[in-house]
């Protein structure tokens, strides 16, 4: 243990519970002492639960972290979600008891943002499947109407959702492509956070918005309030032809309804990134929907971001363990910051 006037911090037990960078996994040990399992591979599972009832610190992602987890880690301080999303994490019992949450906000936002504009124009332009049909050899002569995919230009762009992401998605749409942006949010973004996309963007109800909307797409976290929140009645009303698109999570739709509305409804196509089960089941009809454009989750998924994000998670935990605060706590967590920091720096 150091000594009272040691100006070395102590040295806490970090559970990385995903595979980090080499560079920030040696900014970790450098502080710490460091266990890395991750409890998706059977072969690490049992290392995981084991390092649990010593672990100050977790850091990782795409695992849920259940109560019954917390219940076998009495130490833990901080979880680091190498993410901006925060639904693997039970966030009111993390708040009970003490735990600060902290993600990875803002560095995936232009990435992301790109993901679901370039969904946009894979379904609407029909990209895959005519990249498809030239790999299979069948463009002879030039191509019939039957073909043909739908302008995105001038279009309008229903977002559910305007936060980093979806305002960094209505740029694209209002101030690249010409199209008139709708959007949904509980209240209207403040004109001076908007900026160059002032007079841009309308705010509009969710009903008004699917209806008038060529393209709908879900910019929303997963929360009880949006979990099934695109449903049979939701899909009713969005216009003939209209095209949805999810880069959210897959829950936030209701996918039975979804392909109800692709064979039978309104809906051209959908574009998801996202589905209720992940990986996405070899069995779901939406992994072959001639109408869907499937891809594995990738919205952030870039060498550049996805060091980022490891980079910003890494120090949300350094910075947390040390009794500071870390540059991005869960908003909920605020308020708990500095009475735990300076508990867990003082132990």
């Amino acid at each position: 243990m150091n000594s009272p006037d040691s100006n070395t911090p102590r040295r806490q037990h970090v559970l990385v519970f995903r595979e980090l960078p080499a560079d920030q996994l040696a900014r970790l040990q450098a502080l710490h002492t460091v266990t890395v399992a991750n409890p998706r591979l059977p072969a690490q599972r049992e290392a995981f639960l084991q390092a649990l009832p010593t672990a100050d610190a977790l850091v990782g992602s795409s695992y849920a972290i259940t109560d019954e987890l917390l219940d076998q880690a009495p130490r833990l301080r901080v979880v680091s979600s190498i993410s901006v999303g925060v639904d693997n994490y039970p966030v009111a019992s993390l708040a009970r008891r003490g735990i600060l949450l902290c993600h990875t906000p803002g560095v995936l936002t232009e990435t992301t943002a790109d993901t679901l504009f370039g969904l946009i124009m894979a379904t609407s332009r029909r990209i895959p499947e005519l990249a498809q049909w030239v790999r299979e050899g069948h463009w002879t002569r030039n191509i019939a109407e039957d073909l043909f995919g739908w302008d995105v230009h001038g279009k309008t762009l229903g977002i559910l959702g305007m936060g980093r992401i979806g305002q960094a998605l209505a740029q694209r749409a209002a101030l690249g492509f010409n199209m008139r942006v709708l959007y949904s949010n509980r209240s209207p973004v403040d004109d001076a956070q908007l900026g160059a996309l002032r007079g841009h963007v309308h705010f509009t109800d969710r009903d008004a918005l699917l209806s008038a909307a060529d393209f709908v797409v879900l910019a929303l976290p997963l929360t009880p309030q949006t979990r099934g929140l695109i449903g049979q009645r939701e899909l009713g009303l969005m216009k003939p032809g209209a095209i949805l698109v999810n880069g959210s999570r897959g829950a936030i739709v209701d996918e039975a309804a979804l392909l109800q509305a692709l064979d039978h409804g309104n809906l051209r196509a959908a574009g998801l990134d996202v589905f209720a089960t992940e990986p996405l089941p070899h069995d779901s009809p939406l992994r072959t929907h001639p109408r869907v454009v499937a891809l594995p989750h990738i919205g952030s998924a870039t060498h550049e971001t996805r060091k980022a994000m490891a980079e910003l998670a890494t120090t949300n935990a350094i910075e947390a363990l040390a009794g500071r605060r870390p540059p991005a706590a869960y908003a909920y967590a605020y308020a708990y910051a500095y009475a735990y920091a300076y508990a867990a720096a003082s132990a």
